[in-house]
């Protein structure tokens, strides 16, 4: 690809950089550009238009949310935790919600070997599809990542032994929040009495 980005009059470049004459190129080739640009504007428009609805919306539950604790004499302040507003007839669903992205330090190998230790002397004469419920919560998923929420359902087993406790303890220290993602969903109920989702795709933008 040359470094001259300088397209002349009557001329477009193709993905390899190449430079065509208007003349050359077909007209089915013309009307495919032409289709992709447009529809390429009207998504950055839409997108746009969520970006600045999303942090509109942000700000309207924050301020309401304000507004009540006022009534009490309390000052929030701050896009903290998870809301949800219905209207009066409760037609109409409202959720703000912040969902938390965690990770584990290197305290969850201390809590691994130790839980490894209850499960090989429980397991003893018994059948190892007890071992492998336990050890399926540390398989990472297809990108390599511990499955935070499967290991953190170790913590609400009911064990007393005293391993599995350090254990516990020690999955709950090598929990790290770094950083964390808001979402607003709205929700119709329906004559069946359930909520249905109004599909807005507001997480990415």
């Amino acid at each position: 690809m040359t470094a001259d980005n300088t397209i002349p009059a009557g001329h477009r470049r193709d993905a390899r950089g190449a430079l065509w004459a208007e003349s050359q190129i077909k007209p089915i080739d013309r009307t495919r550009d032409e289709l992709v640009r447009e529809l390429w504007a009207k998504a950055e428009a839409v997108n746009k238009a969520l970006r600045e609805f999303k942090l509109a919306a942000f700000a309207d539950i924050e301020a309401f949310v304000d507004l009540s604790a006022n009534e009490y004499g309390v000052s929030l302040g701050g896009n903290k935790g998870n809301v949800q507003l219905l209207s009066f007839d409760g037609e109409l669903r409202v959720q703000r919600a912040i969902a938390e992205r965690i990770v584990f330090d290197e305290r969850l190998q201390a809590a691994k070997k130790l839980i490894d230790e209850c499960l090989t002397e429980w397991t003893k004469g018994a059948r190892p599809e007890i071992a492998l419920l336990v050890q399926d919560a540390f398989r990472v998923d297809s990108a390599g990542n511990i499955r935070t929420g499967n290991v953190l359902a170790l913590k609400r087993l009911a064990i007393e032994d005293e391993r599995w406790l350090r254990a516990m303890e020690a999955i709950g220290d090598a929990v790290q929040v770094v950083g964390s993602k808001s979402y607003i969903r709205f929700y119709r109920r329906q004559p069946n009495g359930r909520y249905q989702a109004l599909s807005l795709d507001l997480s990415g933008v």
